[in-house]
């Protein structure tokens, strides 16, 4: 008889995980344009939100659920095969973001990185240890109200992440709140405040300029006010909470403009309760050449309001200044009748020029392509 280390043969099987599909979402129910086709790539997930993509095709995703699994489609049919367990047992793992190899992740209080990812993936079959975590910033609010966080490094390595208002309407004196900062330097810097609670950055592929969505706040009627697309044209811009809302919203509370800032207005209004989360600018081959620079935004869908809506993948169109031209309706269907089958959480573009988008309802991904 062969005799296995027990200790170890158990953590492999934490580590690895084959998954056969049983679906979560029919996809028939959801609709693209002429000529996307719509599939899962991998099912059976914990609440999936950010994802990035590796040099080799490995997908990194966050799960709320408190992990950071790897996929791989090792057969290339467009379907994740394997699941890889990197991490568990943390506090709302949201965020992900990858820069020079080296894996950066959230908590609600605190960002890790861990160096050389897919190096300890390469080598996870031989050893059942868990890869290091590495501190990068601590001490962050640890309120769970608008606590998830998003990241996002720019070109020169700088990572961007937000820190949502700790309630649906306040003002606090922690000036981290309702911020976009940045850490430069080991330094934490205010990139954009007055923002309520932002789930989706990225930068422009052209000007590099930061564009990212803000959820409006509850309770001021089923229109009112509209969730935000906006671009900062400067950095330290203040984008109104929680004095103004919108374009031209004035908070019963707080309002009217007493606070001593400008206020900058969103460059589009995506509608009240669509709680806008990942966004994602299309710089990929296989679109067509129309949808070139375009932004994907995941409206995740309302909860308070008399009739749902969002639920669905829009697409802005920009001008060269980064203005809006139009939005367009790019997925439906997770919304049926007043049935909710899904809700959309990130877009995410990958090398092939193929889209992937997380449901952390469904439990899914789903993968997007094109074909004239």
């Amino acid at each position: 008889m062969k005799i296995v280390n027990i200790k170890k043969y158990l953590s492999s099987l934490l580590i690895v995980l084959v998954t056969y599909p049983v679906f979560a979402i029919d996809v028939n129910k959801l609709s693209l344009s002429e000529g996307f086709a719509i599939s899962i790539f991998a099912e059976g997930l914990d609440s999936p939100r950010q994802m990035v993509e590796g040099s080799n095709g490995i997908i990194f995703v966050a799960e709320r659920g408190g992990q950071i699994i790897a996929l791989k489609d090792t057969d290339n049919n467009g379907q994740a095969d394997q699941k890889i367990l990197i991490l568990n047992d943390l506090t709302f793992s949201t965020g992900l973001s990858l820069f020079n190899g080296d894996l950066y992740f959230s908590e609600i209080s605190k960002i890790w990185k861990i160096e050389n990812i897919e190096d300890w993936i390469q080598s996870y079959s031989t050893s059942s240890d868990s890869p290091q975590k590495i501190l990068v910033v601590e001490n962050l609010p640890d309120d769970e109200w608008h606590g998830w966080k998003w990241l996002m490094h720019d070109r020169d390595g700088n990572l961007y992440f937000n820190v949502g208002a700790p309630c649906n309407i306040c003002l606090s004196d922690n000036p981290q709140y309702a911020s976009i900062l940045r850490l430069k330097d080991s330094q934490i810097e205010f990139v954009a405040k007055g923002v309520r609670n932002s789930v989706g950055f990225d930068f422009h592929p052209l000007s590099n300029k930061l564009f990212f969505t803000d959820n409006g706040r509850d309770w001021l009627g089923d229109d009112s006010p509209s969730c935000e697309l906006n671009r900062l044209d400067q950095e330290g811009q203040f984008f109104g909470y929680p004095y103004k809302h919108a374009s031209n919203v004035l908070d019963p509370e707080f309002g009217p403009l007493n606070s001593g800032y400008t206020f900058v207005d969103p460059i589009y209004e995506l509608g009240a309760h669509v709680a806008p989360t990942g966004i994602d600018f299309y710089d990929g081959e296989m679109f067509p050449e129309t949808m070139k620079n375009n932004l994907f935004i995941a409206l995740h869908g309302s909860w308070n309001r008399s009739e749902k809506v969002g639920y669905k993948i829009v697409r802005v169109d920009l001008d060269t200044s980064g203005n809006v031209i139009g939005s367009h309706n790019f997925i439906t269907g997770w919304l049926q009748d007043d049935k909710v089958i899904g809700r959309p959480s990130a877009p995410l573009v990958l090398n092939d020029g193929s889209m992937l988008i997380s449901d952390d309802k469904a439990n899914v991904i789903l993968r997007v392509t094109y074909s004239q």
